[in-house]
């Protein structure tokens, strides 16, 4: 059995026979030489160089996205092999090879929900800061963790990786700062500044495209900034 692998049109025909406007060629390695293929039923090569004058040809037609050919007919089982657009067009199905591959999806799927469902309600907040760019303190923690399950189980790889960023807890306290209004922005957010019980100054400027979460990582990573987030880590509530 083959399938199509891009979408299940209710009939579609491949090419059946070299043309000089659509080439159907195998290139044979051993004899460097790109030899012609062609389907006839009556024929017991799909290559035309050993076929006779007496060739039958006969269209191939996908029903459905599906072809289904029988043992009875390997000279097409044969052209299909050979034909160039077998693994880009249309393949064969391997009902071992998509069971493998359906357990590996599965089984990301289930390690994200596990790790979802582990998650400290600490662990809770900052994902839901980083991922969805909310404020958890206005939510409740039930709806925390079912939208982090739903994310989990829809992007299972997406939310394991997520887990895994370096700079996932970092991105996480920057959103804190300004939820806590540690940090505010001015000038129709063009500017940032501190908004402590002691520093009231101008932090840096966002630039052009940039948002204002993006352009607090980046001048507190900076050598400039290290003094900053050090502070800002102080008050941090």
């Amino acid at each position: 059995m083959y399938k199509l692998k891009n979408g299940s049109p209710l009939s579609y025909t491949i090419a059946t026979r070299n043309q000089p406007k659509f080439p159907l060629l195998w290139y044979d390695e051993v004899n460097n030489v790109n030899r012609a293929l062609r389907y006839a039923s009556n024929q017991r090569s799909p290559f035309e160089d050993e076929q006779d004058g007496n060739a039958i040809l006969e269209p191939i037609s996908f029903e459905d996205g599906l072809l289904v050919v029988p043992k009875t007919n390997p000279v097409l089982q044969l052209f299909l092999s050979y034909h160039p657009h077998n693994g880009l067009v249309f393949e064969e199905v391997d009902y071992e090879k998509e069971a493998g591959k359906e357990m590996a999806d599965l089984n990301v799927e289930v390690d994200a929900l596990i790790e979802a469902r582990q998650l400290s309600i600490e662990q809770v907040e900052m994902l839901t800061r980083v991922m969805f760019g909310k404020d958890p303190s206005t939510i409740s923690s039930a709806e925390l963790r079912r939208d982090l399950l739903i994310f989990a189980k829809k992007n299972p790889k997406e939310f394991l990786d997520l887990l895994n960023d370096p700079e996932l807890k970092f991105q996480a306290k920057i959103r804190t700062f300004f939820e806590q209004s540690l940090l505010i922005s001015k000038n129709n957010e063009k500017e940032i500044w501190f908004n402590t019980a002691t520093n009231k100054k101008k932090m840096c400027s966002i630039p052009y495209g940039d948002d204002k979460y993006t352009a607090a990582a980046m001048f507190l990573q900076s050598d400039e900034g290290i003094d900053a987030l050090k502070m800002l880590e102080t008050v941090i509530q």
